[in-house]
């Protein structure tokens, strides 16, 4: 497929670096495992969260996943999977998922940055505050799902009715 755009010499800039500045602002502990991975760790209300940012030269885009501190028995992740269907009909940006490796749900998003000189503070901040702002508003309903027995539709909804009588 032939390109429609032209050919730029100027690489663009690397948005983990701007990602190191946001994340050291908030104090937060990180690693910058290469110039393409880095990894944080935030607090939040119910747990802290796993931040890992992966950047990808070639295809011009940053990856974001955000996991909780929450395990997942292998007998209760059918109603889990259910739970994460529900929650993504919620959501207008990223969708929940879960690692099948660590037992663990996730929140992920992409950014796409072809074409632009690169992601603003702003955006990589969106990036982040969205993540942690959906993960805190349907951790409860996780929890009401994986400790308290709740159907995943109960759950969703006894979450929400928190998070709004919180509001």
């Amino acid at each position: 497929m032939p390109a429609l755009t032209q050919i730029t010499t100027s690489r663009n800039t690397n948005p983990l670096d701007q990602m190191e500045q946001i994340v050291g602002g908030y104090d937060w502990n990180f690693e910058r495992r290469s110039d393409s991975e880095m990894a944080a760790e935030a607090p939040g209300k119910w747990c802290d969260y796993g931040l890992f940012f992966c950047w990808s030269e070639e295809v011009n885009a940053m990856h974001f996943t955000c996991t909780f501190d929450l395990k997942v028995p292998p007998e209760q992740r059918r109603n889990l999977f259910e739970l994460v269907a529900l929650a993504n009909e919620r959501l207008w940006i990223g969708h929940f998922g879960m690692d099948l490796e660590h037992g663990t749900p996730v929140f992920r998003h992409a950014v796409l940055l072809r074409g632009s000189r690169g992601a603003s503070m702003e955006s990589l901040e969106d990036m982040i505050d969205i993540a942690l702002t959906e993960c805190e508003r349907f951790y409860p309903a996780f929890q009401f799902v994986l400790w308290g027995g709740k159907k995943p539709a109960e759950a969703l909804e006894a979450a929400m009715l928190d998070c709004a009588g919180m509001a």
